[in-house]
């Protein structure tokens, strides 16, 4: 191609940032020689000679479709034989107004396909939500409940007459410089800034480019808006958009149907088609075309490794930063012990991409690479989305997006929960090989989003807290049996326990779950599958190793499935972690210190301890009105919800007195204070308390504790029994005649206002939950005994308070009692 005749400066160039829009890139088909002429314009409706829209002046990319360029006009040259072939659209912000968030997600897919009529070519968006099998009678009538609507029709501007591949010239400008809704701003945007219409003075393309299988088109779209949320007085959005249509393979892949028991991102389609009495939601998996060679089939049967037939490459950024591409590599590669587990063995392989001298054409925007993208940017994180085909769940690409402030989130981590334990997390600057070793088990967690892999916070609780003391154990299992956990890092250990492993692999659980979603079972429909995958789960039924717990989203129902916790038991957990974050707060500023520094670091990681800390009282709090959730099908015996047991609640409620409730002297460190505020010990002390004791009395869970003593009684931790423990808990000062501190002042009004928060409190509805991920209980607060039981403990504070009056000499405590008689009565009779 003539991009590759390219002087070596011009490549240097591209690659260093300097970017224009297609119709002005160098490295095209033609090179001016002479000022381009403008392109005549034809009648509305007329079709042109080829020669006389498709001018010598035109800049031109090869790719999917020949892209051209003339005098600022784009043209697509679409080959007759890609006419109704089905291509993916996924849109995605790539550069966003200061003020909305950061670039890369994505607002649209949808399946197109391009038709041509007489003198049109119609672009229409295909469903595959609702399908039935074509040789089915209700074939028709799907088909005609679903039809096809056209997003936007083109006038033919010329006929390229080629025998062997014949093509159809559109103009596309308008499609991505007008207001077509699918391609723009997302409604959520267009609402939230009052953004009213798209100005096309200040809307262009910016570029356009063709691969072989793909186009990436980016365009700028300004929309005049009466609250944005930056720039007020130009009183305008302006964001950049990027499409990219990707052709869907002509054959799509064998499916294979989901199951909840085991972890995995799907898609659902409606099958008019299935002999079922009502319309029926098939579920499939998000995964790679892995497969096996026909030589090797008959090794693969004999249980020996094969490679497939093509091989998950991902490339690692030129621009990533050349000491951590070892880790990101390895990172990718620790995946295939996973793999050998299906089956296969070099299944996945990590690659550096070719120089700008090897290969000009290679562009991480071509649908053919999956990479891993260096991204410089201040947010702290990294994500791993992926592209798959509706039909069939196959994915065909995926960016890594990774971002350089990633390594501040893993210094944070890393230090709050191992400094107490290890030498190597002390400081505000880790060595090369400890950051490596951090970015590598990030890597992992990454990649595995990208094979399918959702997280899997139930895995964790598999190991008995202790056991993650163990030297032996923690090396032979890591801290979970899934590196799709949040279990982070070993914050459990104490420093007596030796050379314990601090972080999760490549785990059982991981194993088993590639396994099942990409071990061949050859000479079977995806139906056919089905008994055979079912068999895989059954074998390793009730085992905690191989259980899969849903991210939860909202509400906490289930406190075997939260995220950040390590270990059977979150009281344990948290008492060890607690010991811990006691070793560290005395020398924070020590292990900060640097000479010719501020205290900013100080202050980022004594807020990493209050953010651990809190971790932990979230963990033991979600017990309270708890309900475990492990599901099974008709074929396992027992429930598939079980509550928390009444005595773990009970110890989970005197915890979080002992602990929080109780003022934690040990984090009111005064020295520490002294460097890095003036003010803010109390509130933040306050805000901490309050956001559990808010927790611990949220409808849902109060709700869930009314349901389990209607139905076990006396077995049951009632939400009588919740209420009184919190209210002798909060309240012990009343009935010694103790002064009463200004923490605990705090405190008990906080408790005043969350009962009254009840008394007022309107219906809570159940939400839609989004395949699991989240929960809610539904409580009609008018006819709930919640509000009941809320005036009874105001009445019983208010008595207790007014009693106590006199008996305490001390006079802000005397005052803070009369406050809250006079606040009890202001709620139980507003009038």
């Amino acid at each position: 191609m003539i991009r590759k005749l390219l002087p070596k400066i011009l490549v240097v160039l591209l690659f260093a940032g300097y970017s224009q829009s297609v119709d002005a890139q160098l490295f095209k088909k033609k090179k001016k020689t002479e000022a381009a002429k403008p392109a005549a314009k034809s009648k509305k409706g007329e079709i042109e000679p080829y020669e006389k829209v498709i001018t010598k002046e035109a800049i031109t990319d090869d790719g999917l479709f020949k892209v051209h360029v003339v005098d600022d006009t784009h043209f697509y040259e679409i080959p007759d034989s890609l006419f109704n072939r089905e291509m993916l659209m996924v849109s995605r912000i790539s550069k966003t107004a200061s003020g909305i968030g950061f670039g890369g997600g994505k607002i649209n897919t949808q399946v197109l396909r391009w038709e041509k009529k007489s003198k049109k070519v119609l672009l229409r968006v295909v469903s595959h939500d609702v399908v039935a099998a074509d040789s089915l009678p209700v074939h028709e009538a799907v088909v005609n409940s679903n039809f096809e609507p056209v997003l936007y029709s083109f006038d033919i501007k010329a006929f390229k007459k080629d025998s062997l591949n014949p093509a159809t010239v559109i103009e596309v400008d308008d499609l991505f410089t007008k207001d077509v809704q699918a391609l723009g701003m997302p409604d959520r945007y267009r609402k939230r800034y009052k953004a009213t219409r798209l100005d096309d003075s200040r809307s262009f393309i910016e570029s356009i480019k063709s691969y072989p299988l793909n186009i990436e088109a980016r365009h700028v779209k300004t929309y005049n808006a009466g609250d944005p949320p930056s720039n007020e007085s130009l009183g305008s959005i302006s964001i950049e958009i990027n499409n990219s249509m990707i052709l869907l393979p002509k054959e799509p892949m064998k499916r294979r149907y989901f199951d909840r028991r085991v972890g995995w991102f799907a898609r659902g389609q409606v099958d008019y088609g299935l002999e079922a009495q009502e319309s029926k939601t098939i579920t499939y998996l998000d995964r790679w075309r892995l497969e096996v060679k026909e030589e090797d089939m008959e090794k693969f049967k004999r249980g020996e490794l094969v490679e497939p037939k093509k091989p998950i490459v991902y490339y690692v950024d030129r621009a990533t930063p050349e000491q951590w591409v070892p880790y990101i590599k390895q990172g990718i590669e620790d995946w295939q012990v996973a793999f050998e587990a299906a089956g296969f063995k070099n299944a996945i392989i990590a690659k550096d991409p070719p120089s700008p001298e090897e290969d000009p054409e290679w562009s991480p925007e071509d649908v053919r690479y999956s990479v891993v993208r260096y991204l410089a940017s201040p947010i702290p994180n990294a994500n791993g989305p992926h592209v798959s085909d509706p039909r069939s769940g196959e994915i065909l690409e995926s960016d890594i997006n990774w971002y350089h402030n990633v390594m501040t989130l893993l210094r944070n981590w890393f230090f709050v929960q191992t400094a107490a334990i290890n030498p190597d997390a002390r400081g505000v600057a880790f060595k090369d090989e400890v950051m490596g070793r951090l970015i590598r088990f990030v890597s992992s967690h990454e990649v595995g989003h990208t094979l399918g892999l959702p997280h899997n916070m139930g895995s964790s609780v598999a190991y008995p807290v202790d056991s993650l003391r163990s030297p032996s154990f923690t090396k032979k299992y890591g801290t979970a049996p899934s590196i799709m956990d949040y279990a982070r890092f070993n914050y459990i250990a104490q420093p007596e326990d030796g050379d314990v492993a601090l972080m999760p692999n490549i785990g059982i659980y991981d194993k088993y779950a590639i396994k099942w979603g990409y071990r061949p079972i050859p000479n079977k429909s995806a139906e056919e599958e089905k008994p055979v995958l079912d068999s895989w789960i059954l074998e390793h039924a009730g085992d905690p190793l191989y259980r899969f717990g849903h991210q939860q989203a909202g509400d906490v129902v289930d406190p075997s499935s939260q995220t950040e916790d390590l270990g059977d038991n979150a009281i344990l957990a948290g008492e060890y972690g607690i010991e811990n974050l006691k070793r560290i707060v005395p020398n924070l500023v020590e292990w900060t210190r640097e000479d010719g520094k501020n205290y900013d670091d100080l202050e980022t990681l004594y807020g990493q301890v209050l953010a651990q800390f809190n971790r932990y009282m979230g963990h033991v709090s979600n017990n309270i009105g708890g309900v475990y959730e492990n599901h099974k099908t008709y074929d396992q015996e027992g429930p598939v919800y079980t509550y928390v047991p009444k005595e773990h609640q009970e110890n989970c409620v005197a915890f979080l007195h002992d602990q929080l409730f109780e003022t934690p002297e040990w984090l009111m460190d005064k020295d520490l204070f002294a460097k890095i505020e003036y003010s803010g010990s109390v509130e933040r002390l306050r805000g901490l308390q309050e956001r559990t004791l808010n927790n611990l009395l949220s409808l849902g869970k109060m709700e869930r504790l009314v349901e389990y003593e209607a139905m076990h009684g006396r077995d049951a931790y009632t939400l009588i029994d919740l209420m009184t423990d919190i209210r002798r808990g909060l309240w012990s000062e009343l009935r010694t005649g103790r002064t009463i501190d200004t923490y605990r002042r705090n405190l008990q009004k906080a408790h005043v206002d969350r009962l009254e928060y009840i008394m007022k409190a309107e219906d809570q509805k159940k939400l839609p939950d989004f395949g699991g991920y989240r929960k809610s209980t539904a409580v009609t607060m008018s006819q709930s005994d919640l509000r009941s039981i809320a005036r009874a403990e105001l009445s019983t504070i208010q008595s207790a308070a007014r009693n106590a009056v006199n008996r305490t000499s001390d006079r802000m405590s005397k005052y803070h009692l009369q406050d809250i008689v006079q606040r009890i009565e202001k709620i139980l009779d507003p009038s």
